[in-house]
């Protein structure tokens, strides 16, 4: 199989912010800080699906065309992030290994799954345990009627400096993330549905035929 990498950069840590965190009814509201307010998310949510919608701006400033698409995890570190559109973009990680896929590239990319999510904004929403032992959560003021945490990682190759995630009404609602490139994403989440039944199905690959496989390992 060919080893070279992708022609065009679409890092996972840059996929996997998918996950992010997003509003889940039904969770309660009587947190009275974000800090708590996730670490309610990571206890009680063992698994979502819903869509999602995500803006990038480059360290200049420049837009990217925005993304859209759909999403379901399973905790610990089974998820999908499917981008529909301006293009097709799919990630799998079945806990073990992690799969992206670029259809137009006709590659696919694999890596083991402690080091594709580890201390990335992944962990805020597959992982479980205590979150400071990966992060360090400082309170940020209020802004835009939303409450806000931001998780920086205690290791130096997490490739990202901050994720901050804003909540309201007792829910998280936006992820903003600032990665090592100088980008900022933006993403939200909507039409969530909080620890439904999800087909096994979802969380596994396979390389389709014809397509190079590029180890990461």
């Amino acid at each position: 199989m060919n080893a070279t990498f992708p022609t065009r950069r679409r890092t996972l840590a840059a996929a996997v912010l998918l996950c992010g965190l997003a509003g889940l009814p039904g969770l309660s509201q009587a947190a009275d800080s974000a800090q708590s307010q996730l670490q309610a998310f990571v206890d009680q949510v063992k698994s979502a699906t819903g869509q999602f919608s995500q803006e990038r701006t480059d360290a200049q400033g420049a837009a990217q065309k925005p993304q859209r698409g759909a999403f379901a995890f399973q905790r610990p570190g089974k998820f999908r992030w499917e981008v529909r559109a301006p293009y097709e973009q799919l990630i799998v990680s079945d806990g073990q290994r992690v799969y992206q896929y670029d259809p137009d590239l006709d590659q696919v990319t694999e890596r083991r799954a402690n080091q594709a999510v580890g201390a990335s904004p992944a962990a805020l929403l597959f992982g479980s345990g205590s979150l400071d032992q990966a992060f360090n959560l400082q309170p940020r003021p209020d802004r835009d009627g939303l409450q806000w945490l931001r998780a920086v990682p205690k290791t130096p190759d997490a490739g990202f400096v901050h994720a901050d995630i804003g909540f309201a009404g007792g829910l998280p609602r936006r992820l903003e993330l600032l990665d090592a490139f100088g980008q900022v994403s933006r993403i939200v989440f909507s039409d969530l549905k909080a620890n439904p039944e999800i087909p096994a199905g979802q969380f596994q690959f396979t390389v389709p035929k014809g397509a190079d496989l590029v180890k990461m390992d």
